[in-house]
């Protein structure tokens, strides 16, 4: 696959070694955009140095489960994903906005003593391989459940959507977006992010948007009796 000015055909085109920012929350996917604002310290340290490198960073959660944790050395995912980081402006106070774009998804291994601000892992590759190939599982996916679900929580929420964009739209593009877009926890954002395959995503979605739907509505009956 192709991030900005870079080509990753095959594992042995990413490093073993990345460094990785723990956000909660955050979700990132292959072939998918995350802008983010960087303003700590240590990660404008990790933004120079990538900038400087391979322009590798991998986006890590802290383990959901876990809830409360330290700081500034919370528990980590065992899943995350390496994007490329391709555009950066300087704020002029001292910040970073970036955007990374999604590249594969890793398997995080042993943190490696570092002088480093930042953490660093040792990431394993190879249960991802197929997330270099766009558009893997595509055919699998049932589209018309997916989009069903999006209508019906665009209608309980009195929001609507660009149908015209969302039916032109690639099914892997669809359900990534769907899935960074979606407004549900931590939790339910790792297990989307760990999903084995494209067809496990969307149904993964789907669930929790129904789950999310029916809950509503029972709260909705309830403040009603």
């Amino acid at each position: 696959m192709q991030a900005g000015n870079a080509i990753y055909e095959m594992i042995a085109d990413l490093p073993p070694v990345l460094p990785v920012f723990p956000l909660s929350g955050a979700l990132l996917l292959p072939r998918t955009q995350l802008p983010l604002n960087i303003f700590e310290p240590r990660y404008i340290d990790m933004i120079d140095a990538a900038l400087a490198g391979n322009r590798l960073i991998g986006m890590v959660q802290p383990e959901p489960a876990l809830g409360q944790q330290d700081d500034d050395v919370p528990v980590l995912a065992r899943i995350g994903c390496v994007g490329r980081l391709t555009s950066f402006q300087e704020s002029g106070d001292g910040r970073y906005l970036i955007t990374l774009q999604g590249v594969m998804r890793f398997a995080v291994g042993r943190e490696v003593d570092a002088i480093t601000a930042f953490r660093q892992v040792e990431a394993d590759f190879a249960p991802f391989a197929q997330d270099l190939q766009s558009g893997v599982g595509e055919e699998e996916v049932d589209r018309n459940s997916l989009l069903k679900a999006l209508r019906d929580y665009l209608d309980a929420n009195n929001m609507e959507a660009d149908w015209e964009s969302v039916s032109e739209a690639e099914t892997e593009v669809l359900v990534n977006a769907l899935c960074m877009m979606c407004p549900y926890g931590p939790q339910e954002k790792q297990a989307l992010l760990e999903a084995r395959d494209l067809k496990m995503r969307a149904e993964t979605l789907i669930a929790i948007t129904e789950m999310d739907l029916a809950r509503t509505q029972n709260d909705g009956s309830t403040t009603l009796q």
